[in-house]
């Protein structure tokens, strides 16, 4: 990002839609607080210690940030390739892993608990993306991105198909959440956990989109999928919804498209915040959790906003 001063608003930070107008502030600019990474995803707040975390997959790393000094180190290594992170509802880190296939958790001592490799006896493709419902169970995406290459993971053979999955953490109980995508990613759910926003990321396979499904069954199942919206020509990748319901999505694409993409509950892109590298995933934080973090290819980027960030992702 330049170094001279940035006239406010920020021309980066692009309004669409009148309903983007509410949630821009006029004097505030993107930052860059963090770069050196490979591959930036996974971003997670810490509010009670004013830090962030996020992966550097490439590099088998977690990265620290702390918001008051704006030091930057690393908090885990070898991280067995992270990628998606999040809180449970007791503020433990919740981590999928390319390398190990695991999903896993950290306790409050440090430790590192196991919470999920295998499913029916066969193993994970490789955890992606996280959430955490109100009720505590654990959501997550296993796409094969751990395991279709070395750069990212190791290359292994899929003994699974790619789904999201739910797990109970009190039973340890894994089930089929989502089973019908090429290729799950980004996931989210909405204000009311009423609806499941889940990122398909098929590659070669078809159009790059955002999927929406009812959760039923006294929110342990999803049911009547649909489409959201059409990524193309741009692609998301992790999602994370605000206060007022509008889906904020790490976007890439291109120089017209690589940044943020916002879109409201009915599926209309009303902002885009660009930034000069591809932005794989977002989550908010700061003090009064309206400061979005976006993790973009080699750099970590934030903005202070007028909305803030629901709870569970």
């Amino acid at each position: 990002m330049p170094s001279e001063p940035i006239r406010y608003p920020d021309p980066r930070i692009k309004i669409l839609d009148p309903r983007f107008q509410p949630l821009v502030l006029g004097n505030a600019a993107v930052e860059r607080i963090a770069t050196g990474c490979r591959f930036c995803e996974g971003p997670v707040w810490f509010g009670d210690g004013r830090y962030l975390l996020w992966s550097d997959i490439p590099n088998d790393r977690i990265m620290h940030w702390e918001e008051e000094t704006g030091a930057v180190s690393v908090f885990r290594k070898p991280s067995h390739y992270a990628n998606g992170n999040t809180r449970d509802r007791q503020g433990r880190l919740v981590t999928c892993e390319h390398d190990t296939q695991h999903l896993t958790r950290t306790e409050y001592d440090g430790t590192i608990n196991v919470l999920a490799d295998s499913f029916e006896g066969k193993r994970l493709t490789g955890p992606n993306d996280v959430v955490v419902k109100s009720d505590g169970s654990i959501w997550f995406s296993d796409n094969g991105a751990g395991t279709r290459g070395n750069y990212l993971g190791h290359t292994l053979p899929q003994e699974l198909p790619f789904r999201v999955y739910r797990l109970d953490p009190a039973t340890g109980q894994l089930t089929i959440a989502v089973g019908d995508m090429k290729r799950p990613n980004g996931l989210a759910f909405s204000l009311d956990e009423k609806l499941l926003y889940v990122v398909d990321t098929p590659g070669a396979l078809g159009q790059r989109t955002v999927q929406v499904y009812d959760v039923v069954d006294n929110g342990t199942k999803t049911a009547n999928g649909r489409l959201f919206f059409n990524a193309e020509p741009g692609g998301t990748d992790g999602i994370r919804v605000d206060v007022h319901g509008n889906l904020w999505c790490g976007f890439s694409g291109g120089e017209a498209e690589d940044g943020v993409a916002v879109f409201a509950p009915d599926g209309t892109m009303i902002g885009r915040i660009m930034l000069p590298e591809r932005c794989a995933n977002v989550c908010f934080g700061g003090v009064k959790r309206n400061r979005l973090f976006m993790a973009a290819s080699q750099s970590i980027y934030s903005v202070f906003v007028e909305t803030q960030g629901a709870f569970g992702g």
